[in-house]
C-alpha cells in the first residue's frame, strides 16, 4: 500500500472510532482519537451552540474553527463541505444558504455519511446531501460550487496539492473557499510529526503555514487571506514528552508552534487558461 493510501486508512479507521463515541469522549481525547495521551482536543474546539442551524446530534466535538463565520455564504448558494463528518458545518451552512440553496457534505468514512444522512432526515432537509468520496478526487462536477468550507480536515489529506487543485476545479469562476485548519511554524521534532496517533488526530499531518499558503496560490487562487489565527497552547507535560529544553523554549517564545487558522481564497472570475493545463 502506498504511503498516502496507508495514511488515509489510518484516518478512516480513527474517524470510524470517533463516530462511535460521544462528543464528551471526543473532546477529552486527542482530536477524538481514542485514548492516545497527546493533545487534548478542547484546545482546538470552538463553541457552535449559539449558531443558527446548529444541531447537537451532528456535533461530535471536532474541528478547529468555525469556517461558516467567514465564508460569506449567501441565500441560494451551493456549498460544499470537505470532510463533513456528522453534518455539523453543513447544517450551519444550510441556515445561511436558505431553502433555495444547496449543501453537499463530502466524507470518506461510511459511518460518518450514515450519521449525517440520519441527522438530515430528522431535520427534514431536502437540500442537504452527503456523498462518500476522496477529497483528492471529488465526485463533484467542475465549476458547480459557489462556496467550499472545511473544518480541520485538509491537514489530514496526504496530497494537499491535489486537494486544493480539486477545490479549484469544483468552484465556479468567482467562487471562493473558507477553510479552518492546523498549520505549523518552525520545525517540530520527528517524534511528534511521525506519531500516527497524532496524524489521525490534528497535528502531525499539518504543514508549515507558509507552505500551506503557497500551495493555495500555486493552485490558481487569488485574494488569499488568513481570516483568523489562534495559537494552540499545549500543556507542559506534552511539551516535556516531545521537546528538548531548547525546543520547549522556542515553543514558548513563539519561534515554533502549532496554530489553527481560517483561510479564504477566491477562484478568479476569468482566466487565460486553467492552471496546469499547459496552455500558459
Amino acid at each position: 500500500m502506498e504511503k498516502g493510501e496507508k495514511l488515509k486508512e489510518i484516518v478512516r479507521e480513527k474517524y470510524t472510532d470517533i463516530a462511535n463515541q460521544s462528543k464528551e469522549v471526543n473532546e477529552a481525547s486527542c482530536c477524538g482519537a481514542g485514548d492516545c495521551c497527546t493533545v487534548d482536543y478542547a484546545v482546538f474546539a470552538e463553541d457552535y451552540s449559539k449558531l443558527k442551524g446548529y444541531n447537537s446530534d451532528a456535533d461530535l466535538g471536532l474541528g478547529c474553527g468555525i469556517p461558516t463565520e467567514f465564508a460569506q455564504i449567501k441565500e441560494g448558494n451551493t456549498v460544499l463541505d470537505l470532510g463533513s463528518g456528522a453534518g455539523n458545518d453543513c447544517f450551519v451552512a444550510r441556515e445561511l444558504a436558505g431553502p433555495t440553496g444547496k449543501v453537499i457534505g463530502l466524507d470518506m468514512t461510511d459511518i460518518m455519511i450514515e450519521k449525517a444522512r440520519l441527522n438530515a432526515d430528522k431535520l427534514g432537509f431536502n437540500n442537504v446531501e452527503f456523498r462518500k468520496g476522496d477529497i483528492e478526487q471529488m465526485p463533484i462536477g467542475g465549476n458547480s460550487i459557489d462556496v467550499v468550507i472545511s473544518n480541520c480536515v485538509l491537514n489530514l489529506v496526504p496530497n494537499k496539492e491535489k486537494a486544493f487543485s480539486e477545490t479549484y476545479r469544483v468552484l465556479k469562476p468567482g467562487g471562493h473557499f473558507s477553510v479552518s485548519d492546523v498549520v505549523l511554524k518552525g520545525e517540530l521534532p520527528d517524534a511528534l510529526k511521525n506519531d500516527a496517533e497524532m496524524y489521525a488526530g490534528c497535528v502531525s499531518g499539518a504543514i508549515q503555514g507558509d507552505d500551506y499558503l503557497a500551495i493555495i496560490q500555486k493552485s490558481g487562487f487569488s485574494e488569499i487571506t488568513v481570516q483568523k489565527q489562534k495559537v494552540v497552547n499545549l500543556p507542559d507535560e506534552i511539551l516535556d514528552r516531545y521537546l528538548t529544553d531548547a525546543e520547549k523554549l522556542k515553543f514558548q517564545n513563539g519561534e515554533i508552534g502549532i496554530f489553527s487558522v481560517t483561510v479564504y481564497a477566491q477562484k478568479p472570475e476569468t482566466m487565460a487558461c486553467e492552471p496546469g493545463s499547459g496552455c500558459c
